[in-house]
């Protein structure tokens, strides 16, 4: 690399005061949105018990949540062209106050579900820009590290939200872990408004209102199509209807989408192989830790009778462990590329997998303890270097698009992973014989465990065979 070269790699694409800082208020409140989105998992039971409702019904805490989400994320690149970069953020920390108290002060599931969507239009807004942003205020020989850093909030928050949770519903009441969130959003909303400078250009883009609508209606019609399926089954009429009508929406937006002047989402880059296959690796990641990460905890629970506090803390050091690869897997990129990383990863993750699914109703916690830890070193391990390995290959305006289609799709796959694994747990225990309770929750674990496994050898087989892997400099 010559010397203007080397320049030129040292050179951000916007330039401000203080990347770090204006970062900050992004990263905690992407944080407490991933937090928001795994953390109920492990009070489900109880709340399933306080609020007198069904697994299927209870559910929908989780996938209501991404289903705003999912409707949220593919305006994005559309919102920041009409917004400033602080207009959005600040707009979301508020909103997501406001939708952490009322979750806080419901008392019935109606209201608690209004709170929680109310939180999934905030996360819906911030996390595509968390990345977006980095993009442009780091310079390309330290992307990897940076998007380590905001890969850390993705996985960090997932992994250590049932032990945070389970130690606050030992002294606490559920309604804790929402009034947990508003310090964290505050100050989050203090260093955006102190130090966040906007990014991007207001081109105020034609807004296509068929577009607008066919997004919507396709994205929040598959996220409700496999919630409904869970407590109706994927046969009923509501669900293939519900798919019928949201596969038509999302034919038509994708249509549109490639053959608009001004398309709210540049589906074309998909061309780029190395943007497809990462995004590709992306979404089963996530898939895979969302799906592993809503099994476990129940499983702790019913079917190795552990109580809910023991349980957050049976899983804190895989969230550490989650934590430190996160980290090294961004350096590692800027040093190796993402080839071997990324197969690497999932080998690893798919060893944990496999050890989850070989444990049973008498299984000792050390073995559950170190399969969940070596998942939590594959998982980021994949995660970081795929996930730069695709935005790097996309170049001015479309980095933007290219991290609102991955932050997109991971919401959706996250829940559809979701309403897949509570049917095959389902499923898992109605075909049970065992003579006890805890081995008949055990079997439908078993069941479902066979969701994330299948996404491993799928992310494994893309790793293995897709080509385009050379290091950006």
């Amino acid at each position: 690399m010559n010397e203007t070269a080397a320049m030129s790699a040292d050179k951000p694409r916007v330039s401000i005061k203080h990347p770090s800082l204006a970062m900050a208020g992004m990263l905690i409140g992407v944080f407490v949105g991933m937090f928001s989105e795994t953390s109920l998992n492990i009070a489900l039971p109880q709340l399933m018990k306080h609020l007198n409702v069904s697994n299927g019904t209870v559910q929908w805490l989780v996938t209501g949540y991404m289903l705003v989400i999912g409707v949220i994320l593919p305006l994005n690149s559309l919102l920041t062209k009409w917004f400033t970069t602080r207009q959005i953020v600040i707009f979301g920390l508020c909103d997501f106050i406001v939708g952490s108290v009322i979750s806080a002060l419901s008392s019935t599931f109606s209201i608690l579900l209004v709170g929680r969507m109310i939180q999934g239009i905030a996360t819906g807004l911030l996390l595509p820009l968390m990345f977006t942003v980095a993009m442009q205020v780091f310079p390309p020989s330290k992307l990897g590290t940076a998007m380590g850093m905001c890969a850390l909030v993705i996985m960090f928050a997932p992994a250590i939200g049932p032990t945070l949770t389970g130690l606050i519903l030992a002294k606490l009441s559920w309604n804790w872990i929402f009034w947990s969130f508003v310090p964290f959003l505050a100050i989050a909303l203090i260093f955006s408004l102190t130090s966040l400078e906007n990014v991007g250009e207001l081109t105020h883009q034609k807004v296509d209102v068929l577009s607008v609508f066919t997004s919507v209606v396709g994205f929040a019609g598959i996220v409700m199509a496999v919630s409904f399926a869970s407590d109706k089954g994927w046969t009923s009429p509501l669900v293939l209807g519900l798919f019928v009508v949201a596969i038509v929406a999302l034919a038509i937006y994708v249509y549109r989408q490639v053959h608009i002047a001004e398309p709210i989402l540049n589906l074309k880059i998909f061309a780029n192989p190395a943007f497809r296959d990462g995004a590709l690796m992306v979404m089963l990641d996530f898939g895979i830790i969302l799906s592993a990460m809503y099994i476990l905890p129940m499983y702790l629970q019913n079917g190795l009778g552990i109580v809910v506090a023991m349980t957050g803390i049976i899983m804190l050091p895989g969230g550490l462990m989650n934590a430190i690869v996160s980290v090294v897997a961004g350096r590692l990129f800027d040093n190796f590329g993402a080839k071997w990383l990324t197969r690497l990863g999932f080998f690893i993750s798919l060893i944990g997998a496999f050890m989850l699914l070989m444990s049973n109703a008498n299984t000792n916690v050390g073995i559950i303890i170190a399969a969940h830890v070596i998942m939590m070193i594959g998982c980021p391990l994949a995660m970081t270097p795929a996930q730069t390995h695709a935005l790097n290959a996309l170049k001015g305006p479309e980095s933007g698009d290219g991290s609102t289609i991955l932050n997109t799709m991971e919401q959706i796959v996250g829940a559809i992973s979701t309403a897949l694994a509570t049917s095959l747990l389902v499923i898992g225990r109605t075909n049970s014989h065992a003579a006890s309770a805890h081995a008949v929750f055990t079997d439908g674990v078993h069941t479902a465990l066979l969701l994330p496994i299948v996404f491993l050898i799928i992310a494994l087989l893309i790793s293995i065979f897709t080509k385009s892997y050379r290091k950006e400099n």
